[in-house]
């Protein structure tokens, strides 16, 4: 039987593969591509869309599953299916074929996030066609616009807004199951995403009055720029601290770590001596215990021999919950002073709220993984250092979840907005019994 629903599994989401639906404004898709997308989905999911109310928010799918109990809080379940863009000629197997090789369906979107947004409607779909009514209200959000500025889910949210309307819990994309995901925790765990970190996009720019380069002066804008960004790529110029949530994923990974865990296991009373030492022994979980900033783009300069009387480069800077955007920009544009910077907000994203570990939609979730899928050894809280769409439903909801129930190797963790982006085809049917066991409890 398993075997069975594997092989429909793995047509349905090679299906949506094979549509390009690339949200990149330079080298994006068309909306004919986009309006392909969606009508598959109809032709996929039949019974979910009749049972389903449906709106549409600037491409972002809104469906309403009604449910049996009015006064049951309704629950709102998110995945997107815009995809970034992908080079053929750099992969393995071309990123739109949707080929299958060495137990993998390969392509882009097979993890980010249309993987994602398949097993949520294929469950859903079983489920309708079998007569299953839920308990509570389930809201179905896919956006089109994830992987860019999130435009349909921020229409979404504030429709919902408008409408006044509250949900006992928000699930959306997020971390997946992995093996080892700190160095010496020797298992397979479910990292559940309970936030994610803030994003500020910052310009700093170095003026000068410009000159030949026969002739340079000291501290060029080029210079200045260099120096403040080895400066902070050399110190630790953010507030460092251990979050409970990050407490706990150390708690309990520290289990599996033996005489290193033992420490670990202190983590929420050693605190900040603690997250000084995280960066150590992994880099993502360093990166939860602080503000982080990624020089990215740089520009300056029109001509060889030529000073530039003005420089720049673009930080993308990653909030901390403890520190927030106000400090944290605080911080480093008292760095840039020193070195003559100007510093400007291009950009910043809503700040959202860290979910409780012991709360109702985190205990859901873990109990859904340790039931439906196997070879787990442990269930943790994590903080997402990348972005979700589920920012922008924080007022909707005390708890929002961030998780995906795919099971996945290094290799395949690297290929998120990397090259060779694949899913294993034995993680798809416990996905979809996933989320068959949420719908079936929430």
């Amino acid at each position: 039987m398993d075997k069975e629903r594997q092989d429909k599994y793995i047509e349905h989401l090679q299906k949506m593969i094979r549509i390009e639906t690339v949200s990149d404004p330079d080298c994006g898709s068309s909306a004919e591509n986009f309006a392909e997308f969606r009508a598959l989905l109809w032709e996929l999911f039949p019974a979910l869309k009749e049972v389903c109310e449906l709106r549409e928010f600037d491409g972002a799918l809104l469906l309403k599953w009604k449910g049996s109990d009015p006064t049951r809080m309704p629950v709102l379940f998110m995945n997107h299916y815009d995809v970034v863009p992908a080079r053929a000629e750099d992969w393995k197997h071309p990123p739109f074929a949707a080929e299958i090789a060495e137990g993998k369906i390969w392509g882009r979107g097979t993890l980010d996030d249309k993987g994602g947004l398949w097993a949520m409607f294929e469950a859903a779909n079983e489920l309708a066609s079998e007569g299953f009514v839920p308990a509570a209200d389930i809201w179905f959000e896919a956006d089109s616009t994830e992987e860019t500025f999130g435009t349909g889910a921020q229409a979404v949210a504030s429709w919902m807004q408008e409408q006044g309307m509250r949900f006992g819990m928000v699930l959306d994309e997020g971390g997946d199951i992995v093996r080892e995901p700190i160095s010496g925790a020797k298992g397979t765990f479910a990292m559940i995403g309970v936030g994610e970190k803030s994003v500020v996009n910052l310009k700093f720019t170095a003026r000068s009055s410009g000159g030949h380069a026969s002739t340079p002066e000291k501290n060029t804008p080029l210079a200045r720029l260099g120096k403040f960004m080895a400066y902070v790529d050399r110190h630790q110029v953010f507030d460092v601290d251990m979050p409970q949530p990050v407490a706990e994923m150390l708690k309990i990974l520290g289990q599996y770590m033996g005489r290193t865990g033992k420490v670990l296991d202190r983590a929420g009373k050693r605190g900040k001596a603690l997250a000084r030492m995280l960066p150590a022994l992994s880099p993502a979980a360093g990166a939860m215990v602080s503000t982080t900033i990624a020089f990215t783009m740089c520009g300056g300069g029109e001509a060889v021999n030529v000073i530039p009387s003005e420089a720049w480069v673009i930080g993308d800077m990653r909030c901390s919950h403890h520190q927030g955007q106000e400090s944290s920009i605080k911080a480093i544009t008292k760095i840039a002073r020193k070195f003559g910077l100007e510093t400007e907000v291009i950009q910043r994203e809503p700040e959202s709220r860290l979910s409780d570990f012991r709360g109702n939609a985190f205990l859901l979730v873990r109990q859904a993984v340790k039931t439906c899928v196997p070879g787990v050894d442990d269930c943790t809280p994590y903080i997402m250092t990348g972005g979700s769409d589920a920012r922008f439903f924080d007022k909707l909801s005390d708890q929002c979840i961030r998780f995906l129930p795919f099971t996945i190797d290094a290799d395949q963790l690297d290929s998120i907005h990397g090259i060779n982006e694949c899913v294993s085809t034995d993680t798809l049917v416990p996905a979809v019994d996933y989320y068959r066991f949420l719908y079936q409890h929430v």
